[in-house]
């Protein structure tokens, strides 16, 4: 055999032989879902909270309430409806409702903005040691804190609730 055509022989067969071994770097570990608890029941307890969905909207009731109270003392702007009739309390009911569904969108805004700000990662060497803590401390976690694995931003997991179970699982 020709020197040459022994060197594209040897070329090609380590060509085979590195593409049938794959790739040489590290494989990422699979990402699943991990179950930390069966029962999702106190998760979050010990973590601050807000005004929450029913404080926005005792507030926004409250505001609605104080703006009919005062529409309904006053003459209304248009010359056409008599103060105390029928028309007046529909005028003073409708003006009143966009108050509300304007505080409410604001509340909800509101809420948004906090808990992006208050969004936590929580970051692990391993799985393993994810999951034991997350089991220790599940008083202390939000649903939807970012968990880092082995330092891997690019690819997270995040705490969520499925069913009636806390679980780990990837974003």
């Amino acid at each position: 055999m020709k020197p040459v055509s022994l060197t594209k022989l040897t070329v090609l067969l380590t060509a085979m032989a590195v593409a049938s071994v794959g790739c040489s770097h590290t494989q990422q570990p699979e990402r699943k879902v991990y179950v930390i608890s069966e029962d999702a029941s106190g998760v979050g307890s010990l973590v601050g909270s807000g005004t929450g969905g029913a404080g926005a909207d005792a507030y926004c009731n409250e505001l609605e309430k104080q703006c009919f109270k005062k529409c309904w003392r006053r003459k209304p702007k248009e010359t056409s409806i008599k103060k105390h009739s029928e028309n007046h309390h529909k005028h003073c009911s409708s003006e009143c409702l966009e108050v509300f569904r304007k505080c409410t969108k604001e509340q909800e805004e509101l809420e948004r903005q906090e808990s992006q700000s208050q969004r936590k990662e929580l970051h692990f060497p391993t799985v393993d040691a994810a999951l034991g803590w997350l089991r220790e401390h599940k008083a202390e976690v939000a649903i939807g804190t970012v968990v880092i694995v082995g330092g891997m931003v690019a690819a997270p997991y995040v705490i969520a609730i499925v069913g009636s179970a806390l679980v780990l699982a990837p974003l």
